[in-house]
C-alpha cells in the first residue's frame, strides 16, 4: 500500500476566490507582526505546510533557473485552471513558494497573467530580502507566467 506522501495532491489549492483576494489576505496576515524577523518565521511555517512535492520531480526538468537555492516547480492546466506544485531546499524560499501559489494555483492561466507579481514588492518582501533571494523569487513568478502563456497556447 502506498504511504500518504506519494499519494497526496501536490497540487496547491487557493485558500481564496481571486488572487486578489489572496494578496489582499497575505497583506492583512504580514501586518499582524511587528518586524521582519516575525514576517519570516511565519513564512517559514508557511512554506511547512506545502503539500509534498513528489520526489521524481525534483529533477532538472522541473528546477527553476536562476535561484539560489534548489526550486523546483510543476504547472498542470486541466478544467481552465492552472494547478501549480513546488518545493525548495531552503525553509524560507519554501515560504515564498507558498505565497507564490496561495496567489496564483487554482487559477485561470488568463488570471494568473493579469496578476503582476509586483505584489510582491508591494508587500514588501523583494525589499526585505537579499538581492539573491529577490532574484530567485522572480524567476520563480517567471515560471509560473511562462506555465500560463504556455496553457493558453496549448
Amino acid at each position: 500500500m502506498p504511504d500518504a506522501a506519494t499519494t497526496a495532491d501536490p497540487f496547491v489549492v487557493p485558500e481564496e476566490a481571486t488572487a486578489a483576494e489572496a494578496i489582499a489576505a497575505i497583506a492583512e496576515e504580514l501586518d499582524v507582526f511587528d518586524d521582519w524577523m516575525q514576517r519570516y518565521q511565519y513564512i517559514i511555517e508557511l512554506g511547512r505546510k506545502l503539500p509534498p512535492f513528489p520526489e521524481p520531480w525534483t529533477d532538472d526538468r522541473h528546477r527553476v533557473p536562476g535561484c539560489q537555492s534548489r526550486v523546483w516547480m510543476e504547472a498542470e492546466h486541466a478544467d481552465g485552471v492552472l494547478r501549480l506544485a513546488g518545493a525548495s531546499d531552503a525553509a524560507i524560499v519554501s515560504g515564498l513558494i507558498a505565497l507564490l501559489l496561495r496567489v496564483y494555483s487554482g487559477r485561470s492561466p488568463a488570471e494568473v497573467l493579469a496578476t503582476d507579481p509586483v505584489f510582491l514588492k508591494d508587500l514588501g518582501l523583494l525589499e526585505a530580502l537579499s538581492t539573491n533571494r529577490g532574484n530567485g523569487i522572480a524567476a520563480m513568478a517567471r515560471a509560473v507566467h511562462q506555465a500560463a502563456r504556455q496553457a493558453t497556447a496549448g
